[in-house]
């Protein structure tokens, strides 16, 4: 999508069917954050302190002239990220190894100068940004609130959770110093600074909406602060402050129908974007831990599947062969209830804290496995570049399941379905509408591999396990789906 320029048309036309997660190029605009009233001065301290005595003039007044306006030149292709996107299906390419967000989305070329904001973090000038407003950019530059223009060097960029570094040169260079996101709570006043349709030196005001938002499909790695402060193109980059002006987040991206703000925002916290900084400043790149697991999210259906009480937890859908996972005895089927005795709620809270774990660190990891709880010890990879995760691979028939047909899988179907290795199972041909298998989510393409953890590599395996099943039973059937795994539960 087209970066906005400072016309407000710019963004005519952003919106996408459905509520559309859109990138915000961001620029501070004037929504006015004006003194409160007695009232409010009056309200007990958060944990970012009182709340100031003038009003929230003072952290402005802090912070403004370190967040600056970046425009960029040049020509990128890249993908539409307007449209809805889905949920996981698979987290294969991500520290277990590619997380993908539905069918892939058509590239195109992005032509012309963009917009959007930054936060100078040190006096010799290292901006903190977004990949999204740097990326593919032939020349930047960066413009303070002084007027002052510099050339920008990226020194580096990280588009799995959309964090740049952009460098310019100078010395004694106004800074945001940097905050403690992990002490943020729901309720707290913060502040968003940007370059809003090129409205330099904005200022909005609202409150911490929610933490750690996941499941977004906004970038790979997500844990984002949710803010009602108003953002809107060319925010992006810019600075979520506390109320000492501290920096706490970096604003990346709205959630709106119309394009523009309608009270959801979300900023990348500093928890997760300083350690990428320094990373990029130092390396170049940024080095994550590794797992190679396939895993997706547990519900309710499932985890009576697989004996688990509650609905906490990440199932182990894909092991890496000889990867650290694999090492330590992980199986597919397990479900991960724990990572270094921190409880692990879902998919996404395991990827966190692998990700952020250091590379050869040793972590205990507590699965269900069978119906009993086992502890392993794994020791942490390093995230490859284009990591690979251990991936299934052989006349229709109406079979026992209801609303389903399959056939043999054959090597041309698989190489269509996108499947490699070993050519086995049998692939889903049709699912009746409103039938309990499409209720529980198969679709055509679906390549069985398992059911209720017996595996399926021939029609005969899949007829011997399906006579088996009984009227009103629910099932564990394992899939390969676009060449990832995913585990699901019907009623047949």
């Amino acid at each position: 999508m087209k970066r906005p320029t400072q016309s407000v048309s710019a963004i005519a036309g952003i919106a996408a069917l459905g509520a559309a997660l859109l990138w915000s190029y961001l620029p501070l605009t004037t929504s006015h954050a004006s003194n409160p009233s007695p009232a409010a001065e009056e309200r007990p301290a958060t944990l970012t302190g009182t709340l100031p005595a003038a009003g929230f003039a003072d952290v402005a007044k802090t912070v403004t002239p370190a967040v600056v306006n970046i425009t960029t030149s040049g020509a990128e292709e890249v993908a539409d990220s307007t449209r809805p996107r889905g949920r996981m299906e698979d987290f294969f390419g991500s520290p277990f190894g590619p997380r993908r967000f539905g069918p892939p989305m058509e590239p195109r070329e992005r032509r012309g100068g963009g917009q959007g904001s930054g936060v100078i973090v040190t006096p010799d000038g290292y901006v903190l940004t977004n990949n999204h407003v740097i990326a593919g950019a032939k020349t930047v530059t960066v413009t303070l609130p002084d007027k002052r223009e510099f050339k920008g060097r990226i020194v580096g960029s990280d588009p799995k959770s959309d964090i740049a570094v952009v460098k310019i040169d100078g010395t004694q260079l106004p800074t945001v110093t940097w905050g403690d996101s992990s002490r943020l709570q729901v309720g707290e006043y913060v502040l968003a600074v940007g370059n809003p349709f090129g409205l330099n030196s904005t200022v909005t005001l609202g409150i911490v909406s929610a933490l750690g938002r996941g499941h977004m499909g906004i970038t790979q790695y997500e844990d984002f602060i949710q803010t009602d402060a108003a953002i809107n193109p060319g925010n992006s980059g810019g600075a979520l402050v506390n109320t000492r002006g501290e920096l706490i987040g970096i604003n990346t991206a709205i959630f709106s129908q119309t394009g523009g703000y309608q009270g959801v925002g979300f900023a990348v916290p500093t928890g997760m974007s300083k350690p990428i900084y320094e990373s990029l400043v130092k390396t170049g790149k940024v080095v994550r831990g590794y797992l190679g697991v396939g895993i997706q999210d547990l519900n309710q259906e499932l985890a009576k599947s697989f004996n688990v009480k509650g609905s906490n937890g990440a199932i182990v859908t894909d092991v890496k062969e000889e990867g650290p996972a694999d090492k330590a005895g992980l199986k597919q089927g397990d479900v991960i209830l724990s990572f270094q005795g921190t409880p692990i709620e879902d998919a996404v809270t395991l990827q966190r804290a692998v990700t952020r774990s250091s590379v050869g660190s040793k972590a205990t990891i507590t699965v269900m496995r069978e119906g009993r709880e086992k502890d392993l010890t794994v020791t942490i990879g390093e995230l490859p570049d284009n990591p690979q995760v251990a991936k299934a691979e052989t006349g229709p028939s109406e079979q026992p399941l209801a609303g389903l047909a399959v056939q043999e899988l054959d090597r041309e179907t698989a190489q269509e379905l996108g499947i490699k290795g070993k050519i086995q199972g049998v692939v889903v041909t049709t699912v009746d509408p409103e039938s309990d298998a499409e209720r529980a989510g198969l679709m055509p393409g679906d390549v069985i591999r398992e059911i209720n953890r017996k595996p399926v590599t021939s029609m005969k395996d899949f007829d011997r396990a399906a006579s088996d099943l009984k009227k009103g039973q629910t099932v564990l059937v394992l899939v390969n789906r676009r060449g990832a795994s995913l585990y699901l539960s019907a009623k047949i």
